[in-house]
């Protein structure tokens, strides 16, 4: 993969300069430069990292997560999930700048690490210790730290370099990830790089076919969390039941696996089957929102503004 733009870390440090190329020398190189404070502290949990906690907890009180997350599910995430989940400091105080400059990610990053959580424990729960990798959701997102925040919040249509951008997230995560974790394999990594890429290879950055269980988990909850949320390029967020809709086309197209489609359905209904036993509808009567511009790109470039 060739860096697009630069890749920035919290500090403001330049990681990759624009047109560097993403090579085994490269990522050697970004894994073994961890700063010297990453190599001596010991890791944190996310449940230990400022007011995450109690956000968090705020944020599953809200529809539809307070019929999604039961007292089993919220104990299970806050004690095992929580207190498993151990990284690097940098890496955690991604969330605090998401806290104070742009919300929405902020919110976003821990609705999707809760709900991937319950959803790994549903589908991908055997006799491994996988906790402590699989909930790596938390830092799908953590790219967007390269990415200008009028970027981010913009309510009109994205211009191309600006779209360009905005995609190059899923890369600046891949490297920040490398550079924190000093491990280009790592899971949390591939997680930041391929959580817009799709079963059917129809995604980016890479256009590859998405065959990693976990990655996927996290792939679907990133665009259902994204869906039902207020978001500065449309008027409103979608109705819950045109989210699950949505959800069930992308698996029709190929996009996304029935089965983790099908575990987010029987989260949402009440009483809650066994997602084996769900079946799905593929008939649309949800309201979608109007004036959604996600996707929209405009057709000209504007006179660029410095960012």
């Amino acid at each position: 993969m060739i860096v697009r733009f630069p890749v920035v870390d919290l500090e403001g440090r330049c990681l990759l300069s624009a047109g560097s190329r993403l090579d085994s020398e490269t990522l050697q190189a970004l894994s073994s430069s961890s700063p010297p404070e990453i190599r001596r502290g010991a890791p944190i949990t996310i449940g230990d990292y400022g007011s995450v906690r109690r956000d968090l907890l705020g944020f599953l009180k809200e529809p539809p997560y307070r019929i999604i997350f039961d007292e089993g599910s919220i104990r299970f995430l806050m004690g095992a999930v929580m207190d498993g989940c151990r990284f690097p400091l940098p890496v955690l105080r991604s969330l605090g700048y998401f806290k104070i400059n742009d919300s929405y990610t902020y919110r976003h990053i821990l609705l999707v690490f809760a709900l991937s959580s319950i959803l790994g424990k549903e589908l991908l729960e055997d006799d491994r210790d996988w906790i402590p990798e699989a909930m790596a959701g938390h830092m799908h997102d953590i790219g967007k730290v390269s990415v200008p925040v009028p970027i981010l919040q913009k309510t009109c249509p994205l211009i191309p370099r600006e779209r360009a951008y905005l995609e190059h997230h899923t890369v600046a995560g891949f490297v920040l990830l490398c550079h924190y974790l000093g491990d280009g394999k790592h899971l949390a990594a591939r997680v930041a790089r391929d959580h817009h890429e799709r079963r059917n290879g129809t995604g980016y950055p890479r256009g590859i076919l998405l065959e990693d269980r976990l990655v996927e988990i996290v792939a679907a909850c990133d665009i259902y969390d994204a869906l039902i949320s207020q978001r500065p390029y449309r008027d409103a967020p979608y109705e819950n039941r045109s989210a699950l809709e949505e959800l069930t086309h992308m698996a029709r197209r190929g996009e996304l696996s029935w089965e983790v489609v099908r575990i987010l359905v029987a989260y949402n209904r009440t009483p809650r089957p066994p997602f084996q036993e769900c079946t799905v509808s593929t008939e649309r009567r949800g309201k979608v929102p109007k004036h959604n511009l996600y996707g929209v790109v405009a057709e000209e470039d504007e006179p660029e503004e410095d960012t």
